[in-house]
């Protein structure tokens, strides 16, 4: 999160570098407690590049179907080690799929995902 100067009222926000480092250090350590977690994805200010003071993470996460209400998924998923806000959506696969072929979020998603993780496809067993 921004910090303050012991000495100034000003606070100092962090750079698109050490945030872009913290978010992947984060997604694979998230992939590495979430074995349903199949993609996460950036999107907005940060993977466009035009990130400044202020600015939230935007995250998109595809995970392996749940029947867990939508609103309930952002749960579990801890993102205070991030240094920046973070604006999380949690899909299923099947929702990822549908979201996809519909409507201007699909075509801003397609335009701006940056993906930090994805996870290999599961090959019957085969490592």
């Amino acid at each position: 999160m921004p910090t303050r100067s012991l000495t100034s009222s000003v606070l100092r926000w962090p750079s698109r570098a050490t945030v872009d480092a913290a978010v992947r250090r984060w997604a694979h350590q998230t992939a590495e407690r979430r074995p349903d977690l199949m993609r996460l994805g950036l999107f907005g200010s940060y993977a466009r590049g035009d990130a400044g003071v202020g600015s939230d993470l935007d995250l998109v996460a595809i995970i392996r179907g749940l029947s867990v209400r939508s609103e309930d998924r952002v749960r579990g998923w801890d993102t205070t080690s991030l240094p920046v806000p973070v604006d999380l959506l949690v899909l299923t696969e099947e929702e990822w799929a549908k979201v996809g072929r519909e409507g201007r979020f699909a075509d801003v998603l397609a335009a701006e995902a940056r993906w930090l993780y994805e996870r290999a496809p599961d090959k019957g067993g085969q490592t």
